[in-house]
């Protein structure tokens, strides 16, 4: 089997660390795999790129940014010279490139998107048209599903499949090795606003009245340069600058939660979050918006589900996990083998109705 996994750009997200996880797993299961994108690959992404192409998986990136058409022409060139029997394609804007080329090649179309895109207008009247195109369509959670049912209708082929960790990384510590460290709370995500960094730092000038020492780290993806000077701007205006740092993505994020008393993500919506997962296996300590997409953690140990809206309240949380001890956590179904199992077993049922269909 011949598998094509399609991004939008090759970068340290959860979408395209799940797309490199997987094309890893398959290429070693057998198949031939590549993963391409329409965007050119971020500098961070370049050593998973390595990696990549170090498990015998093709990867096709452009050099540069290109227009709409020229996106469509390289892509549709990628397609035919790689051959693939089935074509994953990652979040909502490479759904609509891999479905609107000229091909019969079956496109499995999987929502990643924090947000509901089809809130968007254009977004919803591209659907509409290319919805018969997707052989299957995969929600990370149950509510992208929701979200795409009330907004296009039903598809014939939905179903659910959460994403997962990959334990042999992110295993259980425990506890941290402080050697005279500050007690440190950690954020992974892309700066934008539903990601909500602006509220952890406001949360954090309140923690620093009692934990005096206490640090904070921020780790993500540039998605909104804007939205990260303004975490920035606030960090000097509440004069707690000297405790925060505000960096970008990392590619050591097991370590960097290995290192961590605390994890933070007071997100206003999430899709099924890989970094989420990752805080769960390592057994850090958490504190997370009181989301839907967090729920299926609501009474797993060190994890406080709270009104992150409310500073006080979110502050309040941080200081009791502060003194939280490491815990083991089950993620039975939620590990990178049970994510991977569930795609393969796709990729087989799309193929196969494929050659029948013939």
């Amino acid at each position: 089997m011949r598998v094509f996994h399609l991004v939008l750009a090759p970068r340290l997200s959860g979408a395209e660390v799940l797309a490199k996880d997987l094309a890893i797993d398959q290429c070693a299961d057998g198949m031939a795999v590549c993963v391409a994108s329409l965007m050119p690959v971020h500098a961070d992404f370049v050593p998973l790129q390595n990696e990549l192409e170090g498990h015998g998986v093709q990867c096709w990136f452009p050099a540069r940014r290109h227009r709409a058409a020229r996106k469509l022409w390289n892509l549709l060139v990628a397609v035919r010279r790689f051959r693939p029997d089935v074509i994953f394609a990652h979040a909502t804007i490479p759904s609509f490139y891999a479905r609107a080329l000229p091909l019969r090649v079956p496109v499995v179309y999987v929502m990643h998107s924090a947000t509901n895109d089809f809130e968007r207008p254009l977004f919803r009247r591209i659907e509409h048209v290319l919805s018969g195109r997707a052989r299957v369509v995969i929600g990370v959670s149950q509510q992208g599903l929701t979200d795409y049912v009330q907004a296009i209708g039903p598809h014939p082929a939905m179903t659910v499949v959460p994403n997962g960790v990959d334990l042999a990384r992110f295993a259980f510590t425990d506890g941290v090795e402080s050697g005279g460290r500050a007690p440190q709370i950690v954020q992974i995500g892309r700066y934008a606003s539903v990601k909500n960094q602006l509220l952890t730092v406001r949360a954090f000038s309140e923690v620093l009245k009692r934990v005096d020492d206490a640090r904070l780290v921020l780790y993500g993806v540039v998605e909104d340069p804007d939205y990260q000077r303004a975490v920035i701007e606030l960090a000097k205006q509440l004069g707690v600058a000297e405790r925060v740092v505000v960096a970008g993505p990392r590619t050591d994020i097991a370590t960097v939660l290995s290192e961590s008393n605390v994890f933070v993500m007071p997100s206003r919506s999430e899709a099924h979050s890989v970094a989420f997962l990752e805080a769960l296996a390592s057994g850090v300590p958490i504190v997370a918006s009181r989301i839907p997409s967090f729920a299926f953690a609501n009474g797993f140990p060190g994890v406080q589900l709270v009104d992150t809206d409310d500073v006080q309240c979110y502050a309040n949380a941080v200081i009791v996990a502060l003194g939280q001890a490491r815990a083991q956590r089950s993620l039975v179904g939620l590990t990178l083998r049970d994510t991977a199992a569930r795609y393969r077993a796709i990729a087989q049922q799309v193929c196969l109705a494929a050659v029948s269909a013939r």
